[in-house]
């Protein structure tokens, strides 16, 4: 107490002139200026020597502070100015009591303006609150001014620039955010979520991503908090916030793998490990529930005939009903679960895509072919397993004819249930179920020159491609048993594309599935046949002798790996073919 009446007593003058300053609203630069500099070390104090100065800091950033509350006032360049002053002071002070007023300065300075979040960031703000952070009280007050400064830079920056400039840093805040995640159970905790989404849900960010699979202890955080979600999620959690949590787990399988999804951690209120299948089990009983409530409020609102732009729902559940099924229809570590939850996985699983195919067939009643949350359900159904993908080949027809919100035909539901299609066409009792829908063998062979034609089916994964020319190839060799009917017409588009796709790549399975394709529609239809047609050529059909005559010469050791296909090309009748056309 002595220490503090000594200090007012020689800080008086001082603390008059600034109330003066105050009441008289004198706020130019050489005012703040004048205890300012002092505080920084930057003027003299007549006496006490660093504790003065500490006194002085402490006056200068709560006075500071206290004028930023008023918009004006925070939004003025000098105040913006100060925001380098500041961060030095709490790259100096991180332990003093000054932090508190330095942290509501910096987020009062930072909303007021444009210019002041950018000075903040430009002036490394974020690599100070990187190296406070962890350091910080759990759901402290500074706590909550850190996530909320992190907030609104991502609201006026992209995370790739952010990425670009702090790539050190991002791990670190990643990892203090996700213990305010585990640790917490106020509304403190869902700004913690909302923001881990922010920055963990970019798929576009893949330096970001690879940084972060080292940092171990963020996978330990978000499992312990997911794990600990039901304990008091009937009270405090909304169903937006439920959804914000498994697009979260989405988020983490897709940096750390499936095996997150069953790793075994200890939660903060309990000494004793969690089962490493818990996790895995709540994903996916959240999953499920979810997503059937999802699709009655779409139903319902269908029912009203709300449009999408009135209710942002109808655009938000597609993607958060894709993402939660993605964490378990994608599984592939079956081997890593006991008998006991493998068979709870996949019952689950199976009711939820019943309830997937419900809504599809409501959809069909009513005559409603165009959409993303049916485009989204069709997603599902492709991705499901065996038994159920033959439960959805009752509705085969009508999902082949959904359309995206923005398409102009059944482009992308195609693609979603290339799998399925090729799962189907690999039995011929299968196949002569799928062949009975008019015109959907045409919309394959035109999904698959689409496929090829475009530049972003080029790249490595060339996954949908090779499904739908899995799926030619199954119809094309079972031709005769499930009586496929289909003139040269259907082909000569897919034949154009197939010259086009192989012509521009060095990749021996591509050359060869091409060619396989193009030795089966020879062997269905004839080149005579083919060259009648006004949209086929001689120069098109040599592209494709020289195409197949190129795999017939590779080597043993290019094409071991598609021996079956090289049977296929290299059958008498076609080598024949090339033998003339050649």
């Amino acid at each position: 107490m002595t220490f503090v009446k000594e200090t007012q007593q020689e800080l008086s003058p001082n603390l008059e002139e600034c109330l003066k300053l105050l009441k008289e609203s004198e706020m130019n630069s050489v005012s703040l200026d004048f205890f300012w500099s002092p505080s920084m070390g930057r003027g003299t104090v007549s006496s006490g020597g660093d504790s003065n100065r500490d006194a002085y800091l402490s006056l200068s950033v709560t006075v500071l502070a206290a004028f930023c509350r008023v918009p004006e006032i925070a939004s003025s360049e000098d105040m913006i100015f100060k925001i380098p002053l500041i961060l030095e002071v709490m790259s100096t002070q991180s332990g003093s009591s000054v932090l508190e007023e330095c942290y509501e300065f910096l987020y009062l300075v930072s909303t007021a303006s444009e210019n002041g979040v950018m000075r903040f960031y430009e002036s490394r703000g974020i690599k100070i609150l990187a190296s406070q952070m962890s350091s910080l009280q759990d759901g402290s007050h500074l706590v909550e001014i850190s996530i909320k400064l992190l907030q609104l830079i991502l609201s006026r920056m992209s995370l790739d620039t952010v990425q670009n400039d702090y790539l050190s840093e991002l791990p670190v805040i990643v990892a203090a955010i996700a213990r305010q995640f585990s640790v917490l159970h106020n509304s403190l905790k869902f700004e913690a979520l909302h923001l881990l989404n922010a920055i963990l849900s970019s798929k576009d960010s893949p330096p970001l991503l690879d940084a972060l699979h080292y940092f171990l202890k963020i996978a330990g955080h978000i499992t312990s908090a997911l794990v600990s979600w039901p304990f008091y999620r009937i009270v405090l959690v909304s169903p937006a916030e439920r959804l914000q949590a498994l697009i979260l787990a989405e988020s983490m399988v897709s940096i750390y793998g499936k095996k997150w999804l069953i790793s075994q951690v200890s939660t903060n209120d309990a000494q004793d490990p969690t089962p490493a299948d818990m996790c895995l089990l709540l994903v996916l009983e959240q999953s499920r529930v979810e997503i059937a409530v999802l699709l009655n409020e779409l139903a319902y609102l269908k029912i009203k005939i709300i449009t999408l732009e009135m209710v942002p729902l109808l655009k938000f559940s597609p993607r958060v009903m894709v993402n939660i099924m993605q964490l378990l229809l994608y599984w592939s570590h079956w081997d890593l679960l006991d008998e006991g939850t493998l068979t709870k996985l996949i019952r689950q699983l199976n009711e939820t895509i019943v309830v997937v195919l419900e809504y599809l067939e409501d959809a069909k009643e009513h005559s409603q072919k165009k959409g993303d949350d049916l485009l989204a359900s069709v997603r599902i159904i492709g991705r499901s397993t065996t038994c159920m993908q033959r439960e959805g080949s009752r509705s085969l027809g009508y999902m082949l004819s959904v359309e995206g919100e923005d398409e102009q035909g059944p482009f992308c539901s195609v693609c979603f249930l290339l799998p399925m299609l090729c799962q189907i066409t690999m039995k011929v009792e299968d196949a002569k179920l799928w062949l009975h829908v008019e015109d959907l063998r045409l919309e394959v062979i035109d999904c698959l020159c689409k496929l090829i034609g475009s530049n972003d089916y080029m790249g490595e994964d060339n996954g949908c491609v090779f499904l739908a020319c899995d799926t030619i190839m199954n119809l094309l060799l079972k031709k005769d048993k499930v009586q496929l009917m289909l003139d040269e017409s259907a082909f000569v588009d897919l034949l154009k594309a197939l010259a086009c796709w192989s012509g521009n790549t060095d990749d021996m399975s591509s050359m060869m599935m091409a060619s396989s394709i193009c030795a089966l529609v020879f062997d269905y239809t004839s080149e005579e046949a083919l060259l009648n047609h006004p949209d086929f050529d001689q120069g098109t059909l040599s592209s494709l002798y020289q195409l197949i005559a190129r795999c017939l010469s590779s080597s043993e050791q290019e094409t071991k790996t598609d021996m079956d296909l090289f049977e296929i090309i290299s059958a008498d009748g076609y080598v024949r073919s090339i033998d003339i056309g050649l």
